[in-house]
């Protein structure tokens, strides 16, 4: 069998790895959001101030140490102890936090015992929801990782995408991507529409020009470099681009004479009625055994073209906790409740998913059916409560420690503008990554596509040893990381439209 053969083989025919699994990978990122923010607070209570010294490469080096490192190893060589892992770096976590607390040197709150019920009362100032902003970000990330990681024999084979029904980590990573797109979309952040509804789905047509260009440009490098590509993904011609282009387009068209407050609505009679649809007519069959494909444009990417639809029900649900999510807060006590709120919806959808699954059939990205658009959001739904959980522990722990230059968190309410701390967040934002990647997430997700590309080229991905492919997952995502990383300390924001 040639190369090309091999690696198609390799990512081939995978059944994926248990919900249980994949919830529980969500719990990672937060911790380590934590220990990033702990350790900044810990110099700053031991020198009194921030940045770290020589900030342009301290803030990278530790951001990618404490962030991005414990991602990749997780995913490769310490898979099989992933729960160890995050165990572990919980205890480290508790510790340093019952730490600061305990110390509590500041002075502002030497005298006055800060208590759970007045941390609670307490208001907060942001010009991004902050865990928002933090799942696209690891979202992106974790996305970038494995779309190389698979191609390597020290990824887990559980964790790739499926063939046709299974939960993998990565069948989880395309739903949330297009999850986390909807979060932020003009509709979700309540963005009013200028002219008429047709002028508005004309602007909205023209602004997805980028992702067809990209999806033209993969597919056209894909077939004259004779990379290998998994058919069954999304068909001969199609990609993941063409796929977040049209679910926008088709969205944005819905909710242009449809109310946004009722996405949900539209969301479950969009993925009932497709459900419906894959029962009750040969849909299914010839989706998953009509092998075909030199009939027509649609034999041969009937994975992409039908697969939209779920795609559009998840975004459509993601529009929706968008507008929740964007709801003018500033009490703790209400942004906690909308945490609690997310995540008992989570709990929700996956009991409604344990039903489906028995009931009709179980979870296929494949088909991008029922099962698939439940998971996908209540998975999403926990990731993000778990983030904004993390979040509310490093508030905690600013407010104890008087340490408020911990970036990508909240910040709390001045009653008057204090220009030298507004001064001191924006630079410590200046060296932080997770702004970094934010600030450019198409031009991130393009460059690890390239990368991706480039290291295939290059490094004979299936015969590589462990240790050897770690350092070339680390050295892939570091090069990634810096270029970001160097565009946002230049203030350069990548627009292609």
């Amino acid at each position: 069998m040639s190369q090309r053969g091999l690696k198609e083989a390799f990512v081939s025919n995978l059944n994926g790895t248990s919900l249980q699994e994949v919830a529980l990978g969500s719990f990672l990122s937060p911790v380590c959001l934590i220990n990033r923010g702990l350790i900044l607070i810990l110099y700053h209570q031991a020198k009194g101030t921030l940045p770290l010294p020589f900030p342009l490469i301290s803030h990278l080096l530790l951001d990618f140490s404490v962030l991005i490192l414990p991602l990749v190893v997780s995913c490769t060589v310490l898979s099989s102890i992933l729960l160890q892992v995050i165990m572990s770096l919980t205890f480290i976590s508790t510790c340093v936090f019952c730490y600061i607390n305990r110390t509590n040197s500041h002075p502002s709150t030497r005298h006055s015992k800060t208590t759970i019920s007045t941390f609670l009362q307490s208001h907060v100032q942001f010009n991004q929801v902050p865990f928002v902003t933090i799942f696209r970000v690891f979202v992106n990330v974790k996305t970038a990782i494995s779309i190389l990681a698979v191609d390597f024999s020290v990824f887990p084979r559980r964790y790739a995408k499926t063939e046709t029904y299974g939960t993998g980590v990565m069948d989880f990573g395309v739903g949330a991507y297009v999850f986390a797109n909807a979060l932020v979309c003009p509709e979700a952040r309540r963005k009013t529409i200028s002219g008429s509804r047709m002028n508005h789905i004309t602007k909205q047509l023209l602004s997805v020009w980028p992702l067809v260009a990209l999806g033209i440009g993969r597919l056209v490098s894909v077939k004259m470099a004779d990379y290998h590509e998994h058919v069954t993904e999304y068909g001969v011609h199609w990609n993941f681009f063409f796929t977040l282009a049209i679910v926008r387009v088709v969205a944005s068209m819905l909710l242009a004479v449809l109310p946004a407050s009722q996405s949900w609505v539209i969301s479950l009679l969009i993925g009932g009625l497709y459900q419906f649809t894959l029962e009750t007519s040969g849909l299914k069959e010839f989706i998953i055994h009509n092998n075909d494909r030199g009939k027509n444009f649609l034999h041969a990417n009937k994975e992409g073209i039908f697969s939209v639809v779920g795609y559009v029900a998840i975004y459509m649900a993601g529009v929706q906790v968008g507008l929740y999510v964007m709801q003018p807060r500033s009490q703790v006590k209400e942004w906690l409740r909308a945490l609690l709120n997310l995540l008992f919806g989570s709990f929700v959808l996956y009991a409604v998913l344990y039903i489906c699954q028995a009931l009709v059939e179980p979870v296929s990205r494949r088909l991008s059916n029922l099962p698939f658009c439940l998971w996908s959001v209540a998975q999403s739904l926990f990731f993000i409560s778990c983030l904004g959980i993390a979040d509310m522990v490093l508030l905690f722990s600013k407010r104890t420690s008087g340490c408020q230059c911990v970036p990508s968190s909240w910040n709390f309410h001045k009653k008057q503008s204090d220009s030298v701390s507004d001064k001191k967040t924006d630079e410590i934002e200046r060296f932080c990554l997770v702004q970094a990647v934010s600030r450019n997430q198409l031009l991130f997700f393009l460059l690890a596509n390239v990368m991706t590309g480039l290291t295939n080229s290059v490094v004979d991905t299936l015969s590589c040893s462990s240790s050897f492919s770690v350092c070339v997952l680390l050295l892939y995502m570091f090069t990634n990381c810096f270029v970001i990383y160097v565009l946002h300390l230049c203030g350069i924001t990548v627009k292609f439209w």
